[in-house]
């Protein structure tokens, strides 16, 4: 499946009404648990009103899966939740769009960071395939220094 990476921003939102059936179509093909759907749109909307964007997998004129993604002062992007419409799940869309974005940062010499506290074991599991690990909490002053809660994109990494 030749999935490719298109981005939606405020301006994309507001211009385009098949990205808005698609983006809410993403989102709200969730498990429930993850995202109830009466919170998609306020979700989707709150993402897009502090200037962050949607990383999507884009394949015949369709947003198949998406993750939100915010830039930190340290020009690392911030994914969070990653959902791939249930038609095309497990066909891998989720592990494509994981792989673009990784080239993308790699080829703007910025890193990935997805916090891992609150995710479920197949996203963790997904990252891990992809080469996402913990890296060492700075903070930490011990010799054994403490995993943070969240993974980076291994520079070796599949991803």
């Amino acid at each position: 499946m030749p999935v490719t990476l298109q981005y939606v921003d405020q301006a994309r939102w507001e211009a385009d009404e098949q990205v808005r059936i698609d983006l809410v179509r993403i989102y709200e093909d969730a498990p429930q648990e993850r995202m109830p759907t009466p919170t998609v749109l306020p979700f989707i909307e709150q993402h897009l009103s502090k200037q962050h964007v949607f990383a999507c997998a884009h394949f015949n004129d369709r947003l198949l899966g998406a993750v939100a993604l915010h830039e930190a002062d340290d020009r690392a992007w911030w994914l969070a939740e990653l959902c791939v419409r249930k038609t095309t799940r497990r066909r891998g869309v989720g592990s494509r769009l994981m792989a673009l974005l990784g080239e993308q940062a790699k080829q703007e010499g910025r890193v990935l960071r997805i916090a891992t506290t609150t995710l479920p074991l197949a996203d963790r599991m997904l990252l891990s395939k992809l080469g996402y690990r913990p890296v060492a909490d700075p903070s930490s002053e011990s010799d054994q220094q403490a995993t943070s809660e969240f993974v980076e994109l291994d520079p070796q990494g599949k991803g």
